[in-house]
């Protein structure tokens, strides 16, 4: 595994069962000598494999917590989702009050960048200077999908950047207009998800991330319960800046609800949004904008989460409605500055399925794939370590597996090998050979 992802295994724990390599959407891992190995290439974070091995062998490189003291002047960016972790809280200044005990010296709500970015992706979208269907850039693994499965979509991606990082560059222009300098603040947001790690850590879109460190949510719960459990009420702080419609943002269809787009479509899981696009690159989707999120119920799914995405969707509509009621907001002037809302670069075409760069060695390649795939039994049992015989066909004409890799293939040439013994048997030499007395 190469160093620009946050997803890695642990090789003690991983007992080489084929789980991970069934459910990658890109392919990316492979099972070699009973321990899986991931694919720097071809992995985009999305965490499903972190989701689906049972040995837990798969994690996601986050900061530790003792990090933020490595900063005089501590700052957490929450995601919403961290709203819907906790059971009974509706009240976000309950949980932003906690962060700040736990010792940040100030919170500043993902959430509230969120609707600023909504406003701005309006203004591109009227100006018409992305290709329709528009497809949104707010999950990161989304993104790298489509750069590495769906690069003639390129065009259509939002160029607009996240509201994590939004979030992150309008708290330190704030704190170093206030007279905090620049190098005593630390900006760390409280994640969700694998996939906003490595955007942080490895931007593909601009050239630095002002976020200095990634805690995920597991990691910051179990800090803040005991804190929450004993706050008073007249301990809870007015911090919250945001309104239900930025908070919406962490679940499916929240982005689009907030931008106003009526003909749009919102789709969850990889498998559905691999569907989706397969539908907007053969334009067969008949809107204008494409929400895609790579977890179940949208970041609410996260693999860095604690609660079922299915009862953090439920907490999530108590906590906007409790908003829209009793909700109670600070006003802060940071937002009303300009900051840099477009990418600073481009997105590349990252098509992993690259044989070789002589096209006269990759054509032979190819067609020798296409060969050995066709002598293949083409039922994708993954015992061969590859998630799909066309991936083992690759991997065979790559140099990086055998045709004995297949179980089936390998059980033919073993019948064939005891075949040939049996006939290698019959011609002995005449003076050792058996002679049947009649």
């Amino acid at each position: 595994m190469g160093t620009s992802h946050s997803v890695t295994l642990d090789w003690e724990k991983c007992i080489g069962c084929t789980d991970c390599i069934k459910r990658c959407p890109t392919e990316a891992i492979r099972v070699h000598n009973s321990k899986a190995e991931i694919t720097d290439a071809r992995c985009i974070d999305c965490g499903m494999c972190i989701r689906v091995c049972k040995s837990h062998a798969k994690k996601a490189m986050t900061d530790s917590f003792e990090k933020i003291y490595d900063y005089k002047y501590k700052v957490a960016i929450p995601a919403p989702t961290l709203y819907t972790q906790f059971k009974k809280i509706r009240d976000p200044n309950v949980i932003l009050t906690a962060l700040k005990k736990l010792g940040f010296d100030e919170v500043y709500e993902v959430a509230r960048a969120a609707e600023i970015v909504t406003e701005y992706s309006r203004h591109i979208m009227e100006q018409e200077k992305v290709v329709s269907p528009i497809i949104s850039s707010a999950c990161p693994a989304i993104v790298k999908l489509v750069e590495m499965r769906f690069p003639s979509l390129i065009p259509n991606v939002l160029p607009v950047i996240s509201p994590k990082e939004a979030s992150a560059r309008y708290a330190r222009r704030h704190l170093i207009q206030k007279g905090i300098p620049a190098e005593d603040i630390g900006i760390f947001f409280i994640s969700p998800c694998a996939a906003k790690v490595t955007d942080s850590r490895y931007p593909d879109t601009f050239d630095h991330s002002e976020v200095d460190g990634i805690i995920s949510i597991k990691d910051v719960y179990k800090l803040m319960l005991p804190i929450i459990k004993n706050m008073q009420p007249d301990e809870v702080e007015i911090l919250q800046t945001s309104t239900s419609r930025g908070i919406g943002w962490a679940a499916t269809g929240g982005e689009g609800l907030a931008s106003q787009v009526y003909n749009h479509v919102a789709v969850d899981g990889i498998e559905n949004v691999i569907e989706i696009l397969e539908r907007v690159e053969n334009n067969k989707l008949d809107v204008e904008f494409v929400e895609c999120l790579a977890c179940t119920n949208g970041c609410l799914g996260g693999p860095l989460t604690v609660e079922n995405s299915f009862v953090a969707t439920n907490r999530m509509a108590k906590v906007k409605k409790y908003i829209n009621s009793l909700g109670k907001t600070r006003e802060l002037d940071m937002y009303r500055d300009n900051i840099e809302l477009d990418w600073q670069y481009s997105l590349t075409n990252k098509q992993v399925l690259k044989l070789d760069d002589d096209m006269v060695v990759a054509l032979d390649k190819m067609e020798r794939l296409e060969k050995i795939f066709k002598t293949l039994p083409q039922i994708d049992c993954g015992s061969c370590g590859a998630p799909t015989c066309h991936a083992l066909a690759e991997d065979i004409v790559q140099g990086n597996a055998n045709i004995e890799d297949c179980i089936f293939m390998l059980r033919e040439k073993v019948r064939d090998v005891a075949q040939n013994m049996v006939s290698l048997a019959g011609k002995m030499p005449p003076s050792i050979r058996h002679i049947d007395k009649q």
